[in-house]
């Protein structure tokens, strides 16, 4: 018994059996590159494949689907079926902004993770950052091209939010001034997550421990944890103590008044024990030197730079030359200054 199908019914299983192997092929093609992708380097292949696993089919069956309803439209010209272009176009910017999503999800991760891989120091709170502005800009054009395809004019939007944002603007003064404050740290990158910050102007010092759109985490040397709005680091000092390349000793040593006559040998025998030390580098700036006459000694200052900038290695080092130089000025028969006062009485004529 044979079966009359009408031209109609033909073309939308036409159409389904094009979907249905296009949907395969796409499907067969994406295990292929993911194959090849996997013996490469290059984190981009990786990051489109993962990306477009989802969308891709998703997109193929909204076209196949568009396509049979637009053809049952055109037989039947059903009225609610004229909605399905606009319907077609948003689905179509809807899975463009669901691949670039993906794609700067992984391709972040990705970055990571070869980073990790290869033994490089990787910014994490950059490629957070980054990932975070590329992400929010896809919503803005993702919304923007929806209202456009519903008829909005972008034109007049545009003009509105012109004016709307410069009201926005004073009124939350203070939240965007911390949003590019942290937009700042994350493109200057004075301080990373991790590293130990100071402001002298606000007598803020500790650790890094997040650093947000808004405001940044630091845990203080005496472990609280003090939330610092953004703002504060493009207005004031900042300075990054685990950048510094060396640790300084400087101390100031006062001799009595009875030992000037050593003051020049120990001064020299000083001098000679720091250039001669293996932890203090001679190429920077290293000086001993008669500082001052004070009120209840004779100073001589000492200054030098530590190879190291651990805070415990610094501390044993500066120990050991400070216990030098007391044993150099015990050598020399002389002794270290306390304040002392002398009194001097007149006595009586006999």
């Amino acid at each position: 018994m044979s079966v009359n199908l009408s031209p109609e019914i033909i073309r939308l299983l036409l159409v389904l059996a094009a979907t249905i192997a296009a949907h395969f092929i796409a499907r067969r093609a994406l295990q292929h590159a993911e194959i090849i992708a996997a013996r490469t380097e290059n984190v981009w292949d990786d990051s489109l494949i993962a990306a477009a696993r989802r969308p891709l089919p998703v997109l193929i069956w909204l076209a196949g689907i568009s396509f049979a309803l637009h053809l049952i439209h055109r037989q039947t010209g059903e009225q609610l079926l004229e909605y399905i272009p606009p319907a077609r176009d948003i689905g179509v910017v809807v899975c463009s902004a669901w691949f670039l999503f993906k794609l700067i999800r992984e391709l972040a991760n990705n970055v990571i993770a070869a980073g990790a891989q290869k033994g490089q120091e990787i910014d994490r709170s950059t490629v957070d950052a980054l990932s975070k502005v590329s992400r929010i800009v896809v919503v803005m054009v993702t919304v923007l091209a929806v209202m456009q395809t519903l008829g909005f004019s972008i034109s007049g939007l545009l003009a509105f939010g012109g004016m709307g944002g410069i009201a926005v603007g004073f009124a939350a003064k203070d939240l965007l001034a911390n949003f590019f404050g942290g937009l700042m740290i994350h493109l200057d990158r004075p301080f990373n997550v991790g590293e130990t910050v100071r402001s002298p102007d606000k007598q803020i010092e500790g650790k890094v421990e997040h650093i947000g759109w808004r405001q940044t985490r630091i845990r203080s040397t005496n472990m609280t944890l003090i939330y610092v709005p953004n703002a504060l680091f493009t207005a004031n000092v900042v300075e990054n103590p685990s950048r510094m390349s060396h640790r300084r000793i400087r101390e100031t040593i006062g001799l009595r008044y009875d030992d000037l006559d050593k003051m020049s040998s120990i001064v020299e025998e000083v001098k000679s024990m720091l250039s001669n030390h293996p932890q203090l580098d001679p190429g920077q700036d290293m000086f001993v030197a008669f500082d001052q006459f004070a009120d209840s000694s004779l100073n001589f200052i000492i200054q030098a730079f530590c190879k190291t900038t651990n805070l415990a290695q610094f501390h044993a080092i500066k120990q050991e030359v400070l216990l030098n130089v007391s044993g150099i000025i015990a050598k020399h028969g002389a002794e270290i200054a306390f304040p002392t006062r002398t009194l001097y009485l007149n006595q009586p004529a006999a």
